[in-house]
């Protein structure tokens, strides 16, 4: 189900990618909040995250510790990383909260977000993957 108001930066969330074309991402993934606004109209800034190892860890990879990760079928298969140099302005429409189970039927949703240490970690990557690397100390 889609989300219905700005997520805090640092949340992961869900995205579905459908309608995309390759090589861009076209699957529904797990994705980090790196950038909203209050009246964004209904848009926030994501990055993507994957369970799959980069061939070559580059300067935009970012091996995220597996105490911030939910609890969940997309996050079973061991370490998670950030791909820096794949961000995406998404529609909330795109966006659903991260399930992690019920609880007497209520659905419960993954809440966490990354702490300001890791965020900073976060948004250099982002920065390498942009190729303007070198204004990461700056942050």
């Amino acid at each position: 189900m889609a989300i219905k108001y700005s997520p805090k930066v640092g949340q992961i969330l869900l995205c579905d990618f459908d309608g995309m074309k390759a090589p861009e991402m076209v699957k529904r993934r797990p994705v980090l909040v790196i950038g909203t606004k209050p009246n964004g109209h209904g848009l926030v800034t994501v990055a993507c995250l994957s369970t799959t190892k980069p061939e070559v860890a580059m300067d935009y990879h970012l091996l995220l510790d597996d105490n911030h990760m939910p609890r969940n079928k997309f996050f079973e298969r061991g370490n998670t990383w950030l791909k820096g140099d794949m961000i995406y302005t998404m529609s909330f429409e795109r966006l659903s909260f991260v399930s992690i189970g019920r609880d007497n039927g209520r659905r419960l949703y993954f809440q966490n977000r990354l702490s300001r240490e890791n965020m900073k970690k976060v948004y250099s990557c982002v920065l390498h993957g942009l190729h303007i690397g070198s204004i990461a100390e700056h942050l």
